[in-house]
């Protein structure tokens, strides 16, 4: 009897050193982020460490992230936020050991859990950022130009002796010329047009 509780004994321990704590208490593979932004509807393209596009879509959303990048290693995202007429902004996730990793198989899983189970489930890794919520800027854009309406071309008279200033000191160039009242002939001033602007 007492050899059986002991072997049941070795049996439970042997079963406890061969688990990680991290893939028994941890987060599982992949981790969900969560995306938000103000205002909504922003582009969102998310691309890991080597550029490759994890994920395209708007905001808000909800990514899954594969958090292992091999035996001990951790992935890194890039989440780029963007809105036409706001500022771009690109936020980084990365990933880090995480607490059932490190304490967990510290007290219950051993090196076992350290050096092999949860390095090669990935449940060591947590993500350092998981809910992300971006306030975009909308950016200065510069004043629109704007350009008075073109006022029509009025063609302008041959000069007739009639139209011939009575002054020599005026200069008449093509176009619209401007006079005083009392430099038009009495006959022409009926043939003025006012301008109003």
């Amino acid at each position: 009897m007492r050899m059986k509780i002991i072997i049941w004994v070795m049996f439970f321990g042997l079963i406890v050193n061969l688990s990680g704590c991290a893939t028994i208490f941890g987060k599982a593979n992949p981790e969900a982020v969560n995306i938000k932004s103000t205002p909504d509807l922003a582009d969102v393209c998310v691309t890991d460490e080597a550029g490759a596009k994890i994920f395209v879509g708007t905001t808000p959303t909800v990514v899954s992230l594969e958090k292992k990048r091999g035996y001990f290693g951790g992935k890194t995202f890039k989440v780029k936020i963007s809105k036409q007429d706001f500022t771009d902004q690109i936020i980084t996730v990365d990933t880090q050991p995480g607490g059932w990793y490190i304490l967990g198989n510290f007290i219950f899983g051993g090196l076992i859990g350290w050096l092999i189970v949860d390095p090669l489930t990935g449940a060591m890794w947590t993500l350092d950022n998981t809910d992300i919520n971006v306030n975009l800027e909308q950016q200065n854009l510069p004043a629109p130009i704007i350009t008075p309406p073109s006022s029509p071309t009025v063609p302008t008279p041959p000069l007739t002796p009639e139209l011939k200033p009575q002054k020599s000191s005026m200069i008449v160039k093509p176009g619209i010329n401007a006079v005083l009242l009392q430099d038009v002939p009495e006959n022409l001033r009926s043939k003025m047009v006012r301008v109003i602007q």
